[in-house]
């Protein structure tokens, strides 16, 4: 073999690892050294009064971060999850309809859809919490109406936790499930109607099947943001539906323990990671069409 031949080879082997540099560069900055350096800051030990940190090694801040938080770890995974779904049900049939009847017009309603989330994500979530104070149009509207009493209120409510996420987290899920069924030929669509199949039974063994990447997808994009955020809770919960971003924000932030705070942020990112590498193990190497 020529020595020509051999380094077209060479780089025909090497050509996807050098297409992919960046992306692997930028990964190990931004999240594999930041991630290290968590882990390491929660094997010592910190004296919150100096911010003084001595390594020591001791994993047993792990364990303690989890036996003192699980409750709120758990209480966090079920706001993002039912926070998820409702984005999830509301999205799809939005997704839907762009991407099968909107024709010419679906990038004016996929900015449309956009535009709200323009505005900076503190400032949403601060006018969500007038929407639903005590005076204001959501419960004045309810009580107007007389389908509440008057002492009722939303806001410090689990409710109003759930639906700031659900709000604030929509275009995670819409974009992908767009993206996902946007790529649907709809021949398929027509072939399934030339069968016999009804609209219920095409949507649920022709659409379904093809967009569960996108929908898993979706999931996560939406999930593991939801999980962690503190925002939503701080300003439309209260002190009995605390989430973990709130416990690592104090941590961090009020005490300046950040030994716990570091433990507890690498167990959500554990939690996060277990998503992730269900989804790359079941749909990341695979076509879509294996889901048909």
């Amino acid at each position: 073999m020529s020595g020509a031949r051999r380094r077209e080879r060479l780089v025909g082997r090497l050509a996807p690892y050098l297409l992919g540099l960046p992306a692997i560069v930028w990964l190990a900055v931004f999240f594999l050294i930041p991630l290290a350096l968590m882990l390491v800051k929660a094997l010592q030990e910190c004296n919150p009064a100096t911010g003084v940190c001595v390594m020591t090694w001791h994993w047993s801040s792990l364990s303690d971060a989890w036996t003192n938080s699980s409750t709120i770890i758990f209480r966090s995974v079920t706001y993002a999850a039912i926070a998820t779904v409702i984005d999830l049900v509301l999205s799809f049939p939005i997704a839907y309809w762009i991407a099968f009847y909107a024709g010419r017009r679906k990038n004016f309603f996929l900015i449309m859809l956009l535009v709200p989330f323009f505005v900076s994500f503190v400032i949403r979530t601060v006018i969500w919490k007038f929407l639903l104070s005590s005076d204001g149009l959501v419960v004045h509207s309810l009580q107007a109406l007389h389908l509440v009493s008057s002492d009722y209120q939303i806001l410090g409510t689990t409710g109003a936790v759930i639906a700031g996420l659900a709000y604030n987290f929509l275009p995670f899920t819409a974009l992908p499930l767009y993206v996902s069924l946007e790529r649907l030929n709809p021949a398929l669509l027509e072939a399934s109607h030339d069968l016999y199949a009804g609209r219920i039974t095409t949507f649920r063994r022709v659409v379904l099947p093809l967009c569960a990447p996108g929908i898993f997808a979706a999931f996560l994009l939406t999930f593991i943001p939801a999980f962690g955020d503190y925002v939503n809770q701080q300003v439309l919960g209260g002190f009995g539906n605390t989430m973990v971003g709130t416990v690592i924000q104090n941590l961090f932030l009020v005490n300046n323990d950040f030994s716990a705070g570091s433990a507890l942020s690498v167990i959500v990112m554990g939690i996060s990671l277990i998503g992730i590498v269900i989804y790359g193990r079941l749909l990341g190497s695979k076509s879509i069409g294996d889901f048909v």
